[in-house]
């Protein structure tokens, strides 16, 4: 039986069960923890986290990944305990997102890999934890040169540990084309790629577009709260468009949902909890049943978002 990297050792993956692709326990960022520990509220970060993860389990999520990158401000220390306290699986991410570290942008791309493959295959930061999803990230304005440096990083570590890559993208402005196109010219398999958030958008050419060249795509931002990106339910209805045609078994689901976020604004976070009571149960509470409403079979509710995070952690086709 395959076997993936959790924060507290290799599960097999027909254990995963119903699983969320794409979401976070604590935001912050890069150096915070170490430097100025007292900064981060990390014992009220486990709580919090393990609240929501609970009651996600209590209505059946069984795995999430948290895509949290050391520019994220990732402490694993804290994942590790809001997984052991919950009971709920959590996948965490090597890999940079948007934050860059100056150094890295005039570093070679095979440097930085050997990175991801040491948090891959040794662990993050002495502790042993494995990564098991390569993160990476472009949004306005595309894959900008010092991105480009990332992609292809992450793309030679995924080569070398086998490991999948979750992109973060704006898909707007079609960047996951661009993403693919470096992922391509790296030989990457796109069995082994998704490209994410792609759900802040319903141009299904776009979307149909990505599918046809072998990614998987993540329909993982759930609710939204920008006014200039489609609502839930225009989102589900895409998800159900694509399904019609076919890609049932090509989709993966989240919310992108941070448990602590330092990133933002006190009051926007608040406003941003308010406006989403369900958390992590969201999908579960209204993207499903909206789902069934449009005439959704169970089995096809079972292979979104059990079935294909598992098969995707395989590499199965």
């Amino acid at each position: 039986m395959p076997r993936i990297s959790t924060v507290l050792g290799q599960v097999d993956t027909s254990k995963l069960g119903f699983t969320l692709v794409h979401e976070h326990v604590l935001i912050s960022s890069a150096g915070l923890k170490d430097v100025y520990p007292e900064f981060i509220p990390r014992e009220s970060a486990i709580k919090e986290g393990v609240r929501r993860l609970r009651e996600a389990k209590s209505e059946g999520v069984t795995t999430i990944v948290d895509l949290t990158t050391m520019d994220l401000g990732r402490d694993i220390r804290v994942i590790e305990a809001a997984s052991r306290q919950s009971g709920v699986n959590i996948i965490c991410a090597t890999g940079t997102w948007l934050e860059i570290p100056r150094a890295f942008r005039t570093a070679e791309p095979d440097d930085i890999a050997s990175l991801y493959v040491r948090e891959i295959e040794q662990g993050i930061e002495g502790t042993g934890i494995r990564a098991g999803v390569i993160k990476v990230a472009h949004d306005v304005g595309g894959v900008t040169e010092p991105g480009e440096i990332i992609l292809r990083a992450a793309a030679r570590a995924h080569k070398k540990t086998r490991v999948p890559i979750i992109t973060h993208t704006w898909a707007p402005e079609r960047v996951g084309e661009q993403q693919i196109r470096v992922l391509e010219h790296e030989e990457v398999d796109p069995n082994r790629v998704c490209i994410g958030h792609s759900n802040d958008t319903t141009d299904l050419d776009y979307l149909t577009g990505l599918l046809k060249r072998g990614v998987w795509v993540g329909l993982d931002r759930y609710p939204t709260h920008r006014p200039d990106v489609p609502d839930w339910q225009a989102r589900t209805r895409v998800l159900r468009a694509l399904m019609e045609a076919g890609w049932t078994d090509r989709l993966l689901l989240s919310h992108d949902d941070p448990m602590t976020m330092l990133i933002a604004p006190k009051a926007v976070f608040a406003e941003r909890i308010k406006r989403n009571p369900d958390h992590i149960c969201f999908i579960k509470r209204r993207v499903l049943p909206y789902l069934r409403e449009l005439g959704a079979s169970e089995d096809e509710l079972r292979r979104l978002v059990v079935d294909n995070p598992r098969r995707f952690f395989e590499g199965a086709q």
